[in-house]
């Protein structure tokens, strides 16, 4: 009930699907699908070329691998990335995740292709019984909802 695809126009670039790196692992590792340069206090989206699909009471949480901030000065700037499960197929990007990077350090970083800067963990959620049925359709990523 809940994995990754390739998102749409991404199917030629030999993107690997995330995989736990053990029996034990809670999260998936994301890898950049092209290489990315990202500048001294920049923030840059780093394109996976992947898409989840989960249960409709379901959510993947990305977050920044551990080796990241000492390795390359980098972490997500909002913390933890929301992927929610409507956002899958959604017709501004067919769902493609992208990962928010900022460079705290003084140079700049290069990334390259297949290289993991994200782990992603799918987790069920609870919503309040007492709030109206949200009417609001997504169409996009980063803001879309307002």
């Amino acid at each position: 009930m809940r994995g990754f695809e390739i998102a749409k126009g991404f199917e030629d670039r030999d993107i690997n699907l995330p995989k736990r790196s053990t029996s034990k692992s809670a999260c998936y590792d994301i890898e950049l699908v092209e290489d990315m340069i990202i500048g001294p206090k920049q923030v840059v989206r780093g394109i996976t070329g992947l898409k989840a699909y989960m249960n409709d009471d379901e959510v993947l949480m990305l977050f920044a691998r551990s080796s990241l901030p000492s390795r390359h000065n980098l972490i997500l700037p909002n913390g933890v990335g929301i992927i929610d499960a409507d956002y899958y197929g959604n017709p501004d990007n067919d769902g493609a995740i992208m990962v928010q990077l900022y460079n705290f350090g003084d140079k700049e970083v290069i990334l390259r292709k297949g290289e993991r800067v994200a782990q992603a963990m799918f987790r069920k959620y609870l919503v309040s019984e007492n709030e109206d049925e949200p009417t609001k359709k997504r169409v996009g990523g980063f803001g879309s909802t307002g």
